[in-house]
């Protein structure tokens, strides 16, 4: 089946149920899957254990309960609108990074625009100094969670520095999907402080772990149905990314345990999901496993990659014009979204 047919297919779920394609000879189910840094989604109150002094009243941010809630009701504005092309109920599983803690996912999935999608939430406090950590959002009408469990991530220490660098944990939930078996790595890997070249062992590190664990997975299934996602803070080029991840951007070179990217390609023509200094980087991606590849519509397969870029979460003037909408700068409450567009894929299978 031609893509241009899969395409005038699909259409007809915004039309109809959300959930089925209809067509004279077939029928599909789509899923959307999407990813999502929230940008600093912390609450109001001083935790002993982190340093998230900038985001209280008394810090930098000023961080109140009005800019909190606004800001919750900001991310769910975005969330429930993510793949509605296709699907209206959103994504079926949503990865979020840049979060403090439970508490702020819990807030934000019973926001009014949220609350009738009836999210549920996976999620483990990671050592981040900055007490930042990754979670999962899921529909359970959707997807069964049978497992799941924080992997961390043991980073490498400068030679000229004896203290131990912490990260955020990598989160692994394994469920089933409409009944399917499926592995989801929620990612965000260490940043690029210090220099991209400097801070590279950092990030190459995560991509290794990830990548142990992945192949933990396939010997016990080769044919594993598995999704990375996350902010890797590198784009799909760095070595992080296809070395030591193991990922190529085009299907036909997916063999052998390798991941398919299909960020790679929309890098290459200049897409990016955040910018700095003028130059579009294209951080969060999903990545998944070959299983996801093939004709066979008879489970679950790859359909098509997007960035969520609607002109509303752009800056549209000033300084930044152009740039995605934040919520603050240097200090600075902006009043936006986040300083990261959302990215997500559709999944579709024969009915």
């Amino acid at each position: 089946m031609k893509i241009k047919n899969i395409f005038l297919i699909v259409l007809v779920v915004l039309i109809f149920s959300g959930k089925k394609v209809f067509s004279q000879e077939d029928q599909f189910k789509v899923g959307c899957i999407a990813f999502y840094n929230l940008e600093n989604l912390f609450d109001t109150i001083k935790s002993p254990d982190t340093n998230d002094e900038e985001y209280t009243p008394e810090g930098k941010n000023n961080w109140d309960t009005e800019k909190y809630n606004l800001k919750l009701a900001q991310m769910s504005e975005v969330i429930c609108q993510i793949g509605t092309e296709f699907v209206p109920t959103g994504p079926a599983i949503l990865g979020v990074s840049e979060i403090e803690n439970r508490l702020v996912l819990e807030d934000l999935i019973k926001t009014p625009k949220l609350a009738p999608l009836n999210y549920q939430i996976v999620h483990f406090d990671s050592p981040d100094e900055r007490g930042v950590d990754v979670g999962l959002l899921y529909q359970p009408k959707y997807f069964t969670v049978t497992n799941s469990k924080s992997i961390y991530v043991d980073l490498p220490n400068d030679d000229d520095d004896d203290e131990v660098d912490f990260t955020r944990d990598i989160l692994l939930v394994s469920g089933l999907f409409d009944g399917e078996p499926m592995h989801f790595f929620v990612n965000h890997w260490s940043s690029r402080r210090g220099g991209e070249k400097r801070s590279a062992p950092l990030r190459n590190k995560a991509a290794d772990v990830t990548r142990e664990h992945i192949d933990s997975i396939m010997k016990i299934d080769p044919n594993a149905k598995i999704i990375v996602m996350g902010d890797f803070n590198d784009n799909p080029n760095n070595e992080s990314v296809v070395e030591h991840l193991g990922s190529v951007g085009k299907e036909r070179k997916v063999k052998n345990g390798l991941l398919f990217n299909p960020m790679q390609k929309m890098f290459k023509s200049g897409q990016g999901t955040g910018a700095y200094r003028d130059t579009w980087h294209l951080f969060d991606q999903l990545i998944f496993s070959e299983a996801f590849l093939g004709e066979d519509k008879s489970t679950y397969k790859f359909h098509s990659a997007k960035i969520f870029k609607e002109n509303f979460l752009i800056q549209q003037k000033g300084r930044f014009e152009g740039y995605p909408f934040r919520t603050s700068a240097g200090g600075e409450f902006l009043g936006g979204y986040s300083d990261h567009f959302p990215v997500y894929l559709f999944l579709i299978k024969k009915k």
